[in-house]
């Protein structure tokens, strides 16, 4: 069972660099990065600090920051007052910034149900089901362990 296991976090991470290149490739297609298109998609509902957008991300603050002010400096974003911390100003998308979001996401939908077609459903539910309970045990392991 555990070489079996190893041989599913092989394919996770063969598959991820996959989708990774085709993330490229879509936000390519609009003149951004997959990074970019995550930090316009982590602060289109709700503006963020960077440090909170990074949080969500699971990436570094000083990456998230020039990522952040790149696309200020493009007029996709804009960094406005945080009522909360005057030292930590909320990245939030500018109008260009949510259409360039819209299109990049809809390009994505598409790509999306191209892969789509030909797999089950069913196999792609339990294929999500078993990748959440791998992640949860991994977490639980992370907190069970110091300094983890």
């Amino acid at each position: 069972m555990a070489d079996e296991l190893a041989l599913l976090i092989a394919d996770v991470y063969e598959a991820a660099g996959a989708l990774r290149r085709s993330g490229e490739a879509i936000a390519s297609s609009r003149g951004q990065t997959q990074a970019r298109w995550q930090v316009l998609s982590v602060v289109s509902d709700t503006p963020q600090t960077v440090a909170g957008a990074a949080r969500r991300l699971g990436v570094a603050r000083q990456g998230v920051q020039r990522l952040a002010n790149d696309l200020v400096g493009e007029g996709l974003a804009a960094f406005r007052t945080n009522p909360d911390h005057r030292g930590s100003p909320l990245l939030a998308l500018t109008p260009d910034g949510e259409r360039v979001l819209r299109e990049i996401t809809a390009l994505a939908a598409e790509a999306h149900r191209s892969l789509a077609v030909g797999l089950p459903e069913a196999d792609i539910a339990a294929a999500r089901t078993l990748l959440r309970r791998l992640v949860e045990e991994v977490r639980r392991r992370e907190a069970e362990t110091p300094g983890g």
